[in-house]
């Protein structure tokens, strides 16, 4: 009897873990997706011998664009400091000057984010008369465009194929576990227990043990939110806390849902059998 009723719950508590954990990446898809499309940055170089007053007045007007999110400026010698550490030497005691330019950093909202925004954006301040180039990395923005929408689409595909097969696996396992119990059902039902009291503790215990799995899955997928928060703190996944309770409500419906639905059907299968069929 304890066996069965473990193997359920492992049963129960595997397959909503892995829903679970479906269900955090689908919802925290697009956050995912705007944290990266953030990171990209467009750079301006400027020419040696711009005006200060030029720069303060590129990096005010890049600041009160709406699009905007931040503006970084990168002197020659930071610049210098940053490759030279990037490359483990300072290349300037060969080379005897500083070849690189100062340059504006400039970062946007993810929701303005697109090739052709940025494309159009890269093309005005080219026109500036002292901007050397400006530079974006277009090969990862575009494929960031192409992909983003495609692996949401591949989530929700198999969030929706994964409760399915929870639906199967949940409901193989209740019936497997009910069809050991099927000679007690069938005692009761001869000695005249009605079906409705028959079905009762059964439905009590299969939905308390779906209670009991969804609970487990809800420990192990706290676990692993909290982990990602520590490893991936940029991301946020516990500044809102409605999203992963929308998951994991969801979770404990399911569970119990489920339990009580292949406990249902399962108990009235063996109720409905004639006597000679349960052999």
């Amino acid at each position: 009897m304890l066996s069965s009723y473990a193997s359920v719950v492992m049963s129960i508590t595997l397959v909503l873990f892995l829903v679970g954990v479906l269900g955090l990446l689908l919802i925290n898809s697009k956050r995912v997706a705007d944290h990266f499309k953030e990171q990209i940055a467009l750079t301006i170089f400027l020419k040696d011998d711009s005006r200060d007053i030029d720069i303060k007045q590129l990096q005010k007007s890049l600041q009160l664009e709406a699009a905007t999110r931040a503006v970084n400026f990168v002197t020659k010698e930071e610049a210098a400091a940053q490759h030279a550490l990037e490359i483990g030497e300072d290349f300037m005691e060969f080379l005897g000057y500083n070849p690189l330019l100062a340059s504006i950093d400039v970062y946007f909202n993810a929701s303005y984010v697109s090739p052709s925004f940025i494309e159009k954006l890269s093309n005005d301040y080219a026109k500036y008369d002292f901007v050397d180039a400006v530079y974006y990395d277009q090969p990862l923005l575009e494929l960031l465009s192409e992909n983003i929408q495609k692996i949401s689409y591949w989530l929700l595909g198999a969030s929706l194929i994964f409760i399915f097969v929870a639906l199967l696996l949940i409901h193989s396992s209740i019936r497997l576990s009910i069809y050991s119990k099927r000679f007690v059902i069938k005692t009761m039902q001869l000695v005249g227990a009605t079906k409705g009291f028959i079905r009762r503790p059964f439905l009590a215990s299969y939905v308390r043990l779906g209670l009991l799995g969804s609970v487990l899955a809800l420990f192990f997928l706290i676990g692993v939110l909290w982990e990602l928060n520590q490893r991936f703190p940029e991301l946020e996944l516990l500044n809102r806390p409605i999203e992963p309770a929308l998951v994991f409500g969801a979770i404990i419906l399911l569970g119990v849902g489920i339990s009580f639905m292949s406990s249902f059907l399962a108990t009235q299968r063996y109720l409905n059998l004639n006597t000679e069929a349960v052999y």
